[in-house]
């Protein structure tokens, strides 16, 4: 298909096509697009339905914050639901589909609730669903969790393997945006031990969005310079694909590294993610 809303310019390596398909359709985007980014490159904007009334949803941000591109990954074993589309980085051969519909994406059988959505508010169910008793378990709730529910997860057994590891450092760093690129850089110079974690698998944050200079250079080149210099450091590690999931008691934090996510199968003795 014409990618017929393809903006010049950005980060994308158009020498690098890579084939995708969505809801049994076939497309081509770029290396460096996310899944969101190459549909709507293809002209596509309807990625998914809302929870309940079942509206029609394009994306609505473009980061983990994502409320209505939700999409399943992948097939068979390794199928993962409720994945943000505007965080999945495109691969070949990626297969995704839409949830919370059916038959279709497009034609929705259950967007009827939207026409009844002054009458389906919050809660209504655990008033009007009472009687009688036996019916809720069997009947009414299976019902209930099919229309609201989102995507159903796989029930084969998981053939991928997953590490854990320890990591000790004098700054952790949470994000690399232009704040943590620099206090990275900083601390770094200094010659204590950095790690600098990111979710994305690109670093620089709004950097690589805005339009302004910093020292002579877009917000992007400022970037990828930091990022170079601060690769060069051997007391700096750069996480990328990493996600910081908590912070405990005694300075320790909880991080989700994303191996392997951005292949179609991990390679030989490589775990999918790391804890």
């Amino acid at each position: 298909m014409t990618q017929t809303r393809r903006l010049t310019g950005g980060l994308i390596d158009r020498q690098r096509p890579l084939n995708f398909e969505f809801d049994g359709r076939k497309y081509t985007g770029f290396q460096g697009d996310t899944l969101a980014s190459a549909l709507l490159a293809n002209g596509v904007q309807l990625m998914g339905r809302s929870f309940k009334y079942h509206r029609p949803r394009g994306p609505f941000t473009s980061g983990s914050e994502e409320p209505n591109a939700i999409v399943e990954l992948r097939e068979g074993a390794r199928k993962e639901p409720n994945t943000r589309a505007t965080t999945i980085e495109l691969y070949d051969d990626l297969i995704a589909k839409s949830q919370n519909r059916w038959p279709s994406l497009g034609f929705d059988m259950m967007a009827v609730n939207d026409l009844f959505s002054n009458f389906l508010t919050a809660g209504f169910y655990y008033k009007t669903f009472m009687w009688p008793a036996a019916f809720w378990e069997k009947l009414y709730e299976p019902i209930i969790r099919r229309a609201a529910g989102l995507g159903s997860a796989s029930l084969e057994a998981d053939p991928d393997c997953y590490d854990k590891g320890f990591l000790h450092c004098d700054l952790l760093v949470i994000g690399g945006g232009p704040a943590g690129l620099v206090a990275a850089l900083v601390v770094g110079r200094a010659g204590l031990d950095v790690i600098l974690a990111d979710e994305d698998f690109l670093i620089g944050g709004r950097l690589n969005q805005e339009r302004f200079s910093i020292d002579d250079q877009a917000g992007s080149e400022f970037a990828t310079s930091t990022f170079e210099e601060l690769a060069s450091l051997p007391n700096v590690k750069i996480m990328t694909r990493t996600t910081v999931i908590g912070a405990f008691d005694h300075g320790i934090y909880g991080m989700v590294e994303r191996v392997a996510d951005h292949m179609k199968v991990p390679a030989d003795g490589q775990p999918r993610q790391r804890l």
